[in-house]
Order: structure tokens, then sequence, then C-alpha cells
């Protein structure tokens, strides 16, 4: 599988170290990940804009059994790369599958990381 190019250098990566500064990805956490390698960082968050999306059909169309599950392994999906709003509302998820408001912030959190992923790998 060819990785697509991603233009780091358009984000602005001086001095990145979180997604506390406004991306939806943690880069310090991923370069680590990925030992730097640049190429494999692309696949990654490739692979995983498409777990998440998939994550987000199996949360809104089971039990709250199976959304709990699906949350869990979208959570550990999201601390694999370092995207930490996504953990965070799925890892909300899981504790509480029943609320359906959580849906909304945990959609709004994977639309965000998916576009930035998008943007990234243009």
């Amino acid at each position: 599988m060819a990785a697509a190019k991603i233009d780091f250098e358009a984000l602005d990566n001086a001095g990145r170290s979180s997604a506390s500064k406004g991306k939806p990805i943690d880069f310090v956490h991923l370069d680590n990940q990925t030992m730097g390698d640049k190429a494999l960082e692309s696949e990654v968050l490739q692979l995983f804009a498409r777990q998440a999306r998939q994550a987000m059909i199996d949360i809104a169309g089971t039990d709250s059994d199976r959304r709990s599950q699906a949350a869990h392994r979208l959570n550990g999906a999201a601390l694999a790369v370092g995207a930490v709003n996504v953990a965070k509302a799925a890892a909300a998820i899981e504790r509480d599958p029943a609320d359906a408001t959580l849906q909304s912030t945990l959609s709004v959190a994977v639309l965000e990381t998916e576009l930035f992923i998008l943007k990234l790998c243009r």
C-alpha cells in the first residue's frame, strides 16, 4: 500500500506538543509511536480515520453492550494515534453507553479529526 504524501510543513510543526493547541492529533505522541517515520504516520492516520468511521456506524446502530465495546475499541485506536478528543469522547460512551447525547460529542470529535487527517494527506 502506497502512503499518501503529507505536507507537515504547512502545519506549523515548530513546538507542536499536543492536541491541546487546537489540533486533534498529538503529533509528539504519534511521532513516538511511529519512530518518526512520516510515511507510517500517514498510513496509521488514514487507517484510524477509516476505523473511526466504522466505529461510529457500530456505535449508532447497536445495543448498549455493543455500543460500549465499539467505544472501547475506538478509544484504544484513538489513544494509539494521539487523537485525544476522540479518545475522551469514546471513553465517555464506554462508561455510559445509554446516554445518546454523548454520541453527538463523539461524532463531532471524529469528524474534526477525520477532516484534519484528510487535510494532512492531501
